[in-house]
């Protein structure tokens, strides 16, 4: 297998993170995590402690929620807290053509362009915190506090 922390996807991840004054330190796992709990699993940690980067489609522009592995995403209240009248999952394509990263691995960041980023509030609770980093194999950790100030994702209530 290729060294996956060379990726240009965790590449991109590792240069958004020290662009907002963060240090890298991305962990390559030895399985995939295409889900929180086999992230948290992998871990050690809660599966609160998993931030979910989900991609929606919001009347065809992309929105970020970073969202606790404990919690799903209540779409009608999330609309309604943006103004519009739906939001869909977005599609395996849809993600890869505003991310350039594949589900399963995409990062609250490191992206070709910025996304609109909602953060789940009750990650705030969590002293630690691991986002993915661009691949389903990396992850990198982090806290509330750092992710909202590198991301400029607006805290809210997801579920």
């Amino acid at each position: 297998m290729d060294d996956i922390s060379q990726r240009p996807t965790v590449l991109a991840v590792e240069a958004a993170l020290r662009a907002a004054g963060v240090t890298p330190r991305v962990r390559v796992l030895p399985e995939t995590a295409p889900t929180a709990a086999a992230a948290a699993e992998q871990l050690g940690c809660p599966i609160a402690a998993i931030a979910n980067s989900l991609i929606f489609d919001a009347e065809g522009s992309p929105l970020l929620v970073l969202t606790s592995g404990a919690h799903r995403v209540d779409t009608g209240k999330v609309a309604a807290h943006l103004g519009i009248a739906k939001l869909s999952r977005a599609s395996a394509e849809f993600v890869r053509a505003h991310t350039g990263q594949a589900i399963g691995g995409v990062a609250p960041l490191g992206h070709p362009a910025p996304i609109r980023t909602l953060i789940d509030e009750t990650l705030a609770d969590q002293p630690e915190i691991w986002a993915a980093a661009g691949h389903p194999h990396t992850v990198f950790p982090t806290t509330f506090q750092e992710l909202v100030a590198a991301t400029g994702a607006e805290p809210i209530t997801v579920n």
